[in-house]
């Protein structure tokens, strides 16, 4: 007696001794999933996985077969009739034996290799704090690295004033500082307005209002305008220059830049640095005079303070020291910056996604330290008494 599974693709014979497993048609990723509903019923209507256990396999009728045919094949004979299959006395040609002996074997592999067990979620918590720490610690290797190789070139190019690129430079000079003066401009001048309006509203339970003019003053001449400057200049410019110069990396014009014997540093990196250490102390400069224009507008509109007596004020309460300490930052914040953004950009791998992830690093790596540079000199100069 014969039970056949009726199927397109294969049948077995038990009523031959030995019993026959007969194959037919094309074993191919076409009809991977009509082989798998095949199968799978075949097996629900033979008592499990094991009706296959021996028995001989007459494969004339099976047209073509390939890897995911292959697989079908080996989760249909199981392991006793594989080994058949691949075996000497097998009729199947040898291509189809080395086939069938390569896909069983990276079957098995997979089912017998090791899942690895998960680590408690303190050891991984602590790994992957670990790795970003090391991750940090060569982040500031190498920005120690870049910083020392663009001094040397700076050092190197002061005393061959004919070798500056001022093209380049005054370009720069526009993108950097021209271009930014609105925006430095409009958002100091706001928040000389909110400090005031801050300043008033407390100062008025101690009758003080008057002194809403130092707290604006002083503020904006020693912090908030370098501060905000640099801030600005962090996610508008270091974003600019890695974002310039990972897209000149990801079209070979740097390797370009190299192969006609030119030093990148010197071409790319230097005119930047130079413009932004001639823009950003005018753009803080600027942002001092718009914040303390936003806290005189609030001042006479909702205090009573004429511009005449705040500036009398100004005169008379305000040092210029204070306006000395705020630029004295100006320009280590514009080298940071630079430094960072194109340092980034030097990073970028070749594919946009890669730009993106270096600009965004570039700009919070900015951010990050133009702020704690800002509070280490903000306790330096208390120490020191000024």
């Amino acid at each position: 007696m014969t039970q056949a599974a009726d199927t397109a693709f294969f049948s077995w014979d038990t009523g031959s001794r030995p019993h026959t497993l007969t194959l037919r048609g094309a074993w191919t990723l076409d009809n991977y999933a009509v082989l798998g509903r095949q199968i799978a019923g075949f097996r629900a209507d033979n008592a499990g996985a094991d009706a296959l256990s021996s028995g001989r396999i007459d494969s004339q009728g099976l047209t073509a077969l390939d890897t995911a045919g292959a697989s079908r094949l080996v989760e249909l004979l199981g392991p006793e009739l594989t080994k058949a299959a691949v075996g000497p006395q097998s009729p199947l040609p040898a291509e189809r034996k080395a086939l069938l002996q390569t896909v069983a074997a990276a079957q098995s592999h997979a089912n017998t290799q090791d899942v690895p067990a998960k680590s408690p979620l303190l050891l991984e918590l602590l790994e992957r704090i670990g790795t970003n720490m090391e991750g940090l610690w060569r982040q500031n290797i190498a920005l120690l690295g870049f910083i020392g190789l663009t001094l040397e070139a700076l050092l190197r190019n002061m005393v061959r004033p004919g070798s500056w690129r001022i093209t380049s430079i005054v370009a720069q000079i526009e993108q950097t500082g021209l271009n930014a003066v609105p925006i430095v401009a409009l958002l100091t001048f706001m928040v000389g307005a909110v400090i005031a309006f801050l300043g008033a509203t407390v100062l008025a339970d101690f009758g003080a209002t008057i002194y809403t003019v130092n707290l604006v003053a002083f503020s904006f001449l020693r912090e908030f305008a370098v501060l905000l400057t640099a801030i600005l200049m962090a996610g508008r410019t270091a974003s600019a220059f890695t974002a310039q110069l990972g897209s000149m990396k990801a079209n070979e014009e740097i390797d370009a830049i190299r192969m006609l014997g030119l030093n990148p540093i010197d071409v790319l990196v230097l005119p930047r640095i130079l413009a932004l250490l001639v823009s950003m102390p005018l753009l803080t400069f600027i942002g001092m005079i718009s914040g303390i224009l936003g806290g005189a507008l609030v001042c006479a509109l909702a205090l009573g303070i004429s511009p005449t007596m705040f500036l009398t004020i100004f005169q008379d309460s305000i040092e210029l020291r204070h306006f000395l300490l705020g630029m004295v930052k100006a320009p280590i914040f514009a080298y940071v910056i630079a430094i960072i953004g194109c340092m980034e950009g030097f990073k970028v791998s070749g594919s946009a996604q890669s730009v993106g992830e270096h600009t965004t690093s570039a700009v919070v790596q900015s951010i990050f330290i133009v702020i704690l540079l800002d509070a280490l000199a903000a306790l330096f100069f208390m120490e020191m008494g000024w």
